[in-house]
């Protein structure tokens, strides 16, 4: 069963627009999206969480969707330690 968001960035895989990775087989990942995995392995493979965070901030503040900074780093702090990629 898919992971209804990507267990490293947060984006929602649960729609019809998903981006799933792909595993080393060209098969696609059931757990991350493409810009996080790829071909088996991460794209970023040393990004840290704050790093992460970071970005996800960015991203869900522009658009016609966009929320305040505040809003989103709320969010995604709250959100982003409980995916799979952060657990230790």
């Amino acid at each position: 069963m898919a992971a209804e968001y990507c267990q490293s960035c947060g984006m929602p895989m649960n729609t019809e627009e998903a981006q799933y990775g792909t595993e080393v087989d060209g098969s696609l990942s059931d757990e991350y999206c493409i810009y996080c995995y790829k071909d088996g392995q991460f794209t970023q493979p040393d990004i840290t969480l704050a790093q992460m965070a970071d970005l996800d901030v960015s991203f869900m503040t522009q658009g016609e969707n966009a929320m305040s900074a505040e809003e989103a780093r709320k969010i995604v702090d709250s959100f982003l330690p409980t995916l799979k990629r952060w657990q230790k």
